[in-house]
């Protein structure tokens, strides 16, 4: 994503102030099945404790097994990319309507647990700074390859026109940058290329724009819409520099991989001197503090703003998460689900286990159930708010539709979205307060809401 500054604004003057306004591309190929919406039975209430007392043990309980879920999720992620890197291979040995297919349904699987592990970003810093060359957006696609004559850039973006598949050298201001040989390392070199972060070569989305290649649709039906026939080479063959193109899907892909196998071993467990061995040694209330800011600021700042606000408002497609495949509503709803997992202590690996242990709930059942119940009740109704965007996209009304002028109720159905995330992140700032972490500040992407 565009990072955007930390703001320092009290989350309960915004969740007042939404309160008191009222306000707060596309057909997927091979369509994910419908996640079904979880509730949670809620705790005994056990008797309250003084606000700050927080058991050492049990609080380094709850960060032992918040790594293990991160590990996992990262796994998943990992082991997911490598099934899609299997399916690009296999549609590039043999470009037709089939492979491409297959491949795009790898995309989206791939996505899943992907999406679960963005609350792990904003309270480690390992992972913010890596996260740009897996999972950047928007971005200027004709920095990649061919667009419409229709295509709008970001302003003053030197590299926006670029067409690294086109050109084995592009110019931006008075530097000429040699492209010829496309790898995984060259890639990683472009990112941001020029200075301007709507550059981005590599990660999901460079991945996805190749798959399905622009939404021409707007905020009508129907995601992008690449022949196979782009990659094929000889009789037949359309887009030109398919050679050069097969070759980025090759390493861009490679490159995902590989990023995603990094982030894994960072929290391995029982290495001495990975990320996940100095998190467990810090005191218990630093880990538990970068868990519940990553909760708030994903839900508020990230998803509720960038995500969601920003493409609201401005009845832009172009600013949906998932643009090309019109996946945006699993997106959402998985951003939203990793949040919840982080306070419950649970994940649903891929393969269906379930993990559960020590969770930030059972820490503030202990020192208030009250505070715990209601943000368990918050996280399922956005949750379920969630789920309503899902149930539209698989009946045919995508999120670039709901978000369409004119669109009253499809508008009103991501305004109590984008609601139901500022009210939880007010509830995961009063959580935070039972556990003696009275100035969370969540980031809030300099948004009001």
């Amino acid at each position: 994503m565009i990072r955007m500054p930390l703001a320092t604004a009290s989350l309960l003057a915004i969740a007042i102030s939404l309160a008191g306004c009222g306000e707060g591309k596309d057909k997927a190929a091979a369509p994910a099945p419908t996640p079904a919406a979880t509730t949670t039975a809620p705790a005994a209430a056990p008797a309250p404790a003084a606000a700050g007392k927080v058991d050492e043990a049990a609080a380094k309980a709850v960060v032992a097994h918040y790594a293990d879920i991160v590990f996992a999720v990262y796994s998943d992620a990992e082991s997911t990319a490598k099934t899609l890197q299997t399916a690009v291979d296999a549609f590039l040995a043999k470009p037709n309507a089939d492979t491409l297919k297959a491949a795009k349904a790898a995309w989206v699987a791939a996505r899943v647990p992907y999406l679960q592990s963005e609350v792990f970003r904003f309270g480690n810093t390992i992972i913010d700074d890596w996260e740009g060359q897996v999972n950047a957006w928007p971005l200027d696609e004709g920095l990649i390859d061919y667009v419409d004559k229709s295509y709008e850039h970001a302003l003053g973006n030197p590299g926006a026109t670029a067409n690294i598949i086109a050109n084995t050298e592009v110019q931006v201001g008075e530097d000429k940058i040699d492209v010829k040989d496309i790898t995984p390392e060259k890639l990683a070199s472009l990112n941001e290329l020029g200075g301007s972060e709507a550059n981005v070569a590599t990660g999901y989305h460079a991945i996805e724009f190749l798959l399905w290649g622009q939404d021409l649709n707007g905020t009508g039906p129907g995601a992008g819409n690449r022949p196979a026939s782009d990659y094929l080479e000889g009789t037949g063959a359309t887009g030109g520099h398919n050679e050069r193109r097969r070759a980025y899907l090759k390493s861009v892909t490679q490159l995902l991989v590989s990023d995603l196998e990094e982030m894994v071993g960072n929290w391995k467990p029982n290495v001495a001197d990975n990320y996940r061995a100095t998190l467990e040694a810090e005191p218990a209330e630093t880990g538990l503090r970068k868990m519940l800011f990553g909760m708030g600021s994903l839900s508020l700042g990230e998803l509720a703003g960038e995500r969601m606000k920003v493409s609201l408002e401005a009845n832009s497609p172009e600013d949906e998460h998932d643009c090309f495949s019109d996946n945006t509503h699993n997106s959402q709803f998985y951003d939203a689900k990793g949040i919840r997992n982080v306070y419950l202590g649970e994940y649903t690996r891929v393969d269906g286990t379930k993990m559960t242990g020590a969770s930030l709930s059972s820490l503030v059942a202990k020192a208030d159930p009250a505070a715990d119940s209601a943000l368990k009740a918050d996280l399922e109704a956005t949750e379920a708010k969630m789920q309503v965007i899902v149930d539209h996209a698989n009946k045919g009304e995508h999120y670039d539709q709901l978000i369409a002028a004119g669109n009253t109720a499809g508008n009103q159905i991501v305004r109590d979205a984008i609601a139901s995330l500022v009210k939880q992140t007010g509830s995961i700032e009063a959580a935070a307060g039972k556990l003696g972490i009275s100035d969370l500040n969540p980031d809030n992407a300099d948004h009001e809401f």
